[in-house]
């Protein structure tokens, strides 16, 4: 049985608040990340999870004062 579980959400077109929460797919912990609408329309960050401190890649489409698309992510796949 595979363990590795690929964990992708992706949200469609809502408004752009301060931060923006997703859970970790290394522990599933809830986490919550900036969003900075300066950054450009397409944005790739890594960061470590509040929790258990892995990688995760977070990835954002933004368009105007709307999130498009996340595709939150483990650093390895």
């Amino acid at each position: 049985m595979n363990k590795n579980i690929l964990m992708l959400w992706y949200y469609t077109v809502m408004p752009i608040d301060e931060n923006f929460d997703f859970d970790c797919p290394h522990c599933g912990s809830a986490n919550s990340l900036p969003i900075d609408i300066t950054g450009g329309s397409r944005q790739s960050l890594v960061v470590d999870c509040e929790t258990c401190c892995a990688p995760i890649i977070v990835r954002l489409r933004l368009s105007g004062d709307e999130i498009v698309s996340v595709d939150v992510r483990k650093e390895n796949e």
